[in-house]
Protein backbone atom coordinates (compact mmCIF):
# COMPACT_ATOMS: atom_id res chain seq x y z
CA UNK A 1 0.00 0.00 0.00
CA UNK A 2 3.04 2.59 0.85
CA UNK A 3 6.25 2.76 1.30
CA UNK A 4 6.44 6.31 3.40
CA UNK A 5 9.63 5.73 5.45
CA UNK A 6 10.18 6.47 8.85
CA UNK A 7 13.77 7.76 8.46
CA UNK A 8 12.13 10.82 7.00
CA UNK A 9 11.54 12.58 10.07
CA UNK A 10 13.93 15.26 11.22
CA UNK A 11 13.90 15.03 14.94
CA UNK A 12 14.91 18.43 16.76
CA UNK A 13 14.35 19.63 19.92
CA UNK A 14 11.82 22.41 19.64
CA UNK A 15 9.65 20.52 17.07
CA UNK A 16 7.42 17.33 16.86
CA UNK A 17 6.03 17.24 13.38
CA UNK A 18 9.02 17.93 10.90
CA UNK A 19 9.84 15.73 7.93
CA UNK A 20 11.45 15.44 4.45
CA UNK A 21 9.53 15.07 1.70
CA UNK A 22 11.72 13.21 -0.24
CA UNK A 23 12.28 9.62 -0.55
CA UNK A 24 8.38 9.31 -1.94
CA UNK A 25 8.16 7.19 -4.80
CA UNK A 26 6.55 8.75 -7.97
CA UNK A 27 4.02 7.29 -10.27
CA UNK A 28 6.96 7.20 -13.40
CA UNK A 29 9.11 4.72 -11.02
CA UNK A 30 11.18 7.45 -9.71
CA UNK A 31 11.51 9.07 -5.94
CA UNK A 32 11.28 12.72 -4.70
CA UNK A 33 14.51 13.97 -3.87
CA UNK A 34 15.49 14.94 -0.22
CA UNK A 35 16.52 18.29 0.98
CA UNK A 36 13.90 20.10 -1.04
CA UNK A 37 11.13 20.55 1.07
CA UNK A 38 10.28 19.90 4.45
CA UNK A 39 7.01 20.05 6.29
CA UNK A 40 7.04 20.91 10.06
CA UNK A 41 4.53 22.37 12.84
CA UNK A 42 5.52 25.80 14.20
CA UNK A 43 8.99 26.50 14.75
CA UNK A 44 9.02 28.76 17.24
CA UNK A 45 10.39 26.80 20.26
CA UNK A 46 13.89 25.60 17.66
CA UNK A 47 16.77 24.99 20.00
CA UNK A 48 20.32 26.88 19.01
CA UNK A 49 21.21 23.42 18.10
CA UNK A 50 18.03 23.21 15.70
CA UNK A 51 18.72 26.16 14.04
CA UNK A 52 22.57 25.11 13.69
CA UNK A 53 21.19 22.12 12.18
CA UNK A 54 19.06 23.06 9.99
CA UNK A 55 20.82 25.90 8.30
CA UNK A 56 24.23 24.31 7.82
CA UNK A 57 23.17 21.01 7.74
CA UNK A 58 19.94 20.52 6.23
CA UNK A 59 20.77 24.25 4.49
CA UNK A 60 17.35 25.50 4.72
CA UNK A 61 17.31 29.20 2.75
CA UNK A 62 12.92 29.25 3.00
CA UNK A 63 10.33 29.14 5.51
CA UNK A 64 6.90 29.58 3.92
CA UNK A 65 4.49 30.43 7.27
CA UNK A 66 0.66 29.30 6.17
CA UNK A 67 -0.61 30.56 10.01
CA UNK A 68 -2.54 33.83 10.56
CA UNK A 69 -1.19 36.88 11.43
CA UNK A 70 -2.67 36.82 14.68
CA UNK A 71 -1.08 33.71 15.46
CA UNK A 72 2.14 35.18 13.81
CA UNK A 73 2.06 37.62 16.13
CA UNK A 74 0.69 36.28 19.08
CA UNK A 75 3.84 33.50 18.89
CA UNK A 76 6.23 35.96 18.54
CA UNK A 77 9.42 36.28 16.51
CA UNK A 78 10.84 32.47 16.34
CA UNK A 79 14.65 31.99 16.19
CA UNK A 80 14.98 31.23 12.56
CA UNK A 81 14.19 35.17 12.16
CA UNK A 82 17.13 36.39 13.46
CA UNK A 83 19.02 34.12 11.05
CA UNK A 84 20.03 36.42 7.72
CA UNK A 85 20.28 33.57 5.27
CA UNK A 86 16.45 32.73 5.55
CA UNK A 87 13.80 34.18 3.79
CA UNK A 88 10.15 33.95 5.56
CA UNK A 89 7.48 34.33 3.44
CA UNK A 90 3.19 34.34 4.70
CA UNK A 91 0.61 32.65 3.02
CA UNK A 92 -2.59 32.20 5.64
CA UNK A 93 -4.90 29.97 4.30
CA UNK A 94 -7.70 31.21 6.42
CA UNK A 95 -9.54 34.31 5.34
CA UNK A 96 -8.67 37.53 7.67
CA UNK A 97 -9.37 41.36 8.15
CA UNK A 98 -7.10 43.88 7.13
CA UNK A 99 -4.39 44.06 3.90
CA UNK A 100 -1.64 43.22 6.05
CA UNK A 101 -1.05 40.20 3.33
CA UNK A 102 2.61 39.33 4.41
CA UNK A 103 3.35 39.65 8.11
CA UNK A 104 7.04 39.66 7.33
CA UNK A 105 6.97 42.46 5.09
CA UNK A 106 6.92 44.83 8.03
CA UNK A 107 7.98 44.65 11.64
CA UNK A 108 5.76 43.68 14.31
CA UNK A 109 5.97 46.99 16.09
CA UNK A 110 4.79 48.25 12.75
CA UNK A 111 1.38 46.80 12.83
CA UNK A 112 -1.92 47.54 14.11
CA UNK A 113 -3.24 46.30 17.78
CA UNK A 114 -5.19 42.86 17.12
CA UNK A 115 -8.81 43.53 16.52
CA UNK A 116 -11.03 42.74 20.27
CA UNK A 117 -12.47 39.43 18.60
CA UNK A 118 -8.52 38.15 17.35
CA UNK A 119 -9.25 34.85 18.86
CA UNK A 120 -11.51 33.86 16.97
CA UNK A 121 -9.20 34.13 13.88
CA UNK A 122 -6.48 31.90 15.38
CA UNK A 123 -7.84 28.67 14.62
CA UNK A 124 -11.04 28.62 12.79
CA UNK A 125 -12.94 25.91 11.16
CA UNK A 126 -13.20 27.93 8.34
CA UNK A 127 -15.49 25.94 6.01
CA UNK A 128 -16.80 25.92 2.36
CA UNK A 129 -20.54 27.19 2.12
CA UNK A 130 -21.68 23.58 0.32
CA UNK A 131 -20.78 19.63 1.06
CA UNK A 132 -22.97 19.93 4.03
CA UNK A 133 -22.70 16.17 4.11
CA UNK A 134 -18.57 16.09 4.23
CA UNK A 135 -16.32 15.68 6.99
CA UNK A 136 -15.71 18.76 9.44
CA UNK A 137 -11.80 18.33 8.17
CA UNK A 138 -12.75 17.59 4.64
CA UNK A 139 -14.91 20.73 4.67
CA UNK A 140 -12.60 22.55 6.54
CA UNK A 141 -9.67 21.73 3.56
CA UNK A 142 -12.26 22.87 0.54
CA UNK A 143 -12.75 25.84 2.61
CA UNK A 144 -8.70 26.48 1.90
CA UNK A 145 -9.47 26.20 -1.60
CA UNK A 146 -12.25 28.20 -1.74
CA UNK A 147 -11.78 31.15 0.65
CA UNK A 148 -7.93 31.52 -0.11
CA UNK A 149 -6.71 29.87 -3.26
CA UNK A 150 -4.42 33.05 -4.24
CA UNK A 151 -2.42 32.23 -1.08
CA UNK A 152 -2.64 28.38 -2.00
CA UNK A 153 -1.38 29.35 -5.17
CA UNK A 154 1.41 31.91 -3.17
CA UNK A 155 2.71 29.38 -1.34
CA UNK A 156 3.31 26.67 -4.14
CA UNK A 157 4.90 29.55 -6.08
CA UNK A 158 7.66 30.30 -3.44
CA UNK A 159 8.28 26.70 -3.16
CA UNK A 160 8.67 26.49 -7.25
CA UNK A 161 10.80 29.59 -7.21
CA UNK A 162 13.28 28.63 -4.11
CA UNK A 163 16.68 28.85 -5.29
CA UNK A 164 19.49 26.24 -3.70
CA UNK A 165 18.82 24.53 -0.19
CA UNK A 166 15.75 23.60 0.95
CA UNK A 167 12.49 25.06 2.12
CA UNK A 168 9.85 24.36 5.15
CA UNK A 169 6.16 24.94 5.16
CA UNK A 170 4.82 24.73 8.57
CA UNK A 171 1.45 26.27 10.51
CA UNK A 172 0.84 25.36 13.75
CA UNK A 173 0.70 21.69 13.92
CA UNK A 174 2.04 20.89 10.55
CA UNK A 175 -0.90 18.65 9.29
CA UNK A 176 -3.87 20.54 8.22
CA UNK A 177 -2.84 23.93 6.29
CA UNK A 178 0.37 22.33 5.70
CA UNK A 179 -1.12 19.10 4.45
CA UNK A 180 -2.95 20.66 1.65
CA UNK A 181 -0.01 22.71 0.36
CA UNK A 182 2.01 19.65 0.47
CA UNK A 183 -0.73 17.38 -1.09
CA UNK A 184 -0.64 19.83 -3.89
CA UNK A 185 3.16 19.81 -4.04
CA UNK A 186 3.49 15.95 -4.25
CA UNK A 187 0.78 15.20 -6.98
CA UNK A 188 2.74 17.94 -9.09
CA UNK A 189 5.92 16.06 -8.39
CA UNK A 190 4.09 12.78 -9.73
CA UNK A 191 3.25 11.13 -6.59
CA UNK A 192 0.29 8.77 -6.30
CA UNK A 193 -2.62 9.43 -4.59
CA UNK A 194 -2.01 6.33 -1.93
CA UNK A 195 1.34 7.72 -1.14
CA UNK A 196 -0.06 11.58 -0.83
CA UNK A 197 -2.10 10.20 1.95
CA UNK A 198 0.54 7.87 3.84
CA UNK A 199 2.37 11.03 3.90
CA UNK A 200 -0.54 13.02 5.55
CA UNK A 201 -1.73 10.38 8.15
CA UNK A 202 1.94 9.89 9.37
CA UNK A 203 1.29 12.63 11.98
CA UNK A 204 -0.71 10.07 13.70
CA UNK A 205 2.51 9.10 14.56
CA UNK A 206 3.56 12.21 16.67
CA UNK A 207 0.27 13.49 17.52
CA UNK A 208 0.52 13.28 21.33
CA UNK A 209 3.57 15.00 21.62
CA UNK A 210 2.32 17.49 18.89
CA UNK A 211 -0.47 18.17 21.04
CA UNK A 212 1.15 18.56 24.25
CA UNK A 213 3.56 21.25 22.57
CA UNK A 214 0.99 22.88 21.41
CA UNK A 215 -0.71 22.78 24.43
CA UNK A 216 2.37 24.66 26.45
CA UNK A 217 1.58 27.42 24.22
CA UNK A 218 -1.08 30.51 24.84
CA UNK A 219 -2.33 30.78 22.20
CA UNK A 220 -3.05 27.02 21.49
CA UNK A 221 -3.67 25.76 24.76
CA UNK A 222 -7.25 26.13 24.80
CA UNK A 223 -8.03 24.93 21.44
CA UNK A 224 -5.73 21.20 22.25
CA UNK A 225 -7.61 20.84 25.39
CA UNK A 226 -11.20 21.62 24.82
CA UNK A 227 -11.05 19.45 21.45
CA UNK A 228 -8.38 16.15 23.04
CA UNK A 229 -5.65 14.17 21.12
CA UNK A 230 -8.40 11.94 19.24
CA UNK A 231 -9.97 15.14 17.15
CA UNK A 232 -6.63 16.40 16.24
CA UNK A 233 -5.32 13.24 14.98
CA UNK A 234 -5.28 13.34 10.91
CA UNK A 235 -6.66 10.10 9.40
CA UNK A 236 -5.94 8.54 6.09
CA UNK A 237 -9.51 9.01 4.83
CA UNK A 238 -9.45 12.56 5.12
CA UNK A 239 -7.27 13.22 2.72
CA UNK A 240 -8.47 10.45 0.75
CA UNK A 241 -11.89 12.10 0.47
CA UNK A 242 -10.14 15.53 -0.40
CA UNK A 243 -8.49 13.71 -3.18
CA UNK A 244 -11.20 11.99 -4.73
CA UNK A 245 -13.29 15.49 -4.26
CA UNK A 246 -10.64 16.92 -6.52
CA UNK A 247 -10.60 13.91 -9.17
CA UNK A 248 -14.65 14.46 -9.66
CA UNK A 249 -14.74 18.11 -9.89
CA UNK A 250 -11.07 18.65 -11.20
CA UNK A 251 -9.68 15.82 -13.03
CA UNK A 252 -7.06 15.77 -9.54
CA UNK A 253 -5.32 18.23 -7.84
CA UNK A 254 -3.14 18.95 -10.95
CA UNK A 255 -6.20 20.14 -12.51
CA UNK A 256 -7.12 22.36 -9.82
CA UNK A 257 -4.15 24.20 -9.63
CA UNK A 258 -4.37 24.44 -14.01
CA UNK A 259 -7.95 26.06 -13.26
CA UNK A 260 -6.84 28.55 -10.61
CA UNK A 261 -4.02 30.09 -13.04
CA UNK A 262 -1.00 27.64 -12.23
CA UNK A 263 -0.29 26.62 -15.43
CA UNK A 264 2.13 24.31 -16.79
CA UNK A 265 5.76 26.46 -16.32
CA UNK A 266 4.63 26.79 -12.85
CA UNK A 267 3.92 22.79 -12.41
CA UNK A 268 7.05 22.51 -14.14
CA UNK A 269 9.34 24.26 -11.75
CA UNK A 270 7.49 22.81 -8.64
CA UNK A 271 8.67 19.52 -10.29
CA UNK A 272 11.94 19.68 -10.57
CA UNK A 273 12.09 21.80 -7.19
CA UNK A 274 11.27 17.77 -6.29
CA UNK A 275 12.29 15.78 -8.50
CA UNK A 276 15.77 17.67 -9.99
Amino acid sequence: MTSTRTDRWLLLDGTANTRDLGGLPTSDGGTTLPGRILRSDNLQTLSDADVRRLVDEVRLREVIDLRTTAEVLLEGRGPLRAVPEVTHRHFSLLPERGHHTDVFAVEEADLPELPADWAESVLPRQVAERDEDEPPAVRSYLGYLAHRPDNVLGALRALAAGTDGAAVVHCAAGKDRTGVVVMFSLAVAGVPHEEIVADYALTAEVIEALVAKLAASPTYAEDMVTRGVAVHTPRAQTMDRLLALLDERHGGPVGWLTEHGFGPQEQAALHARLRG
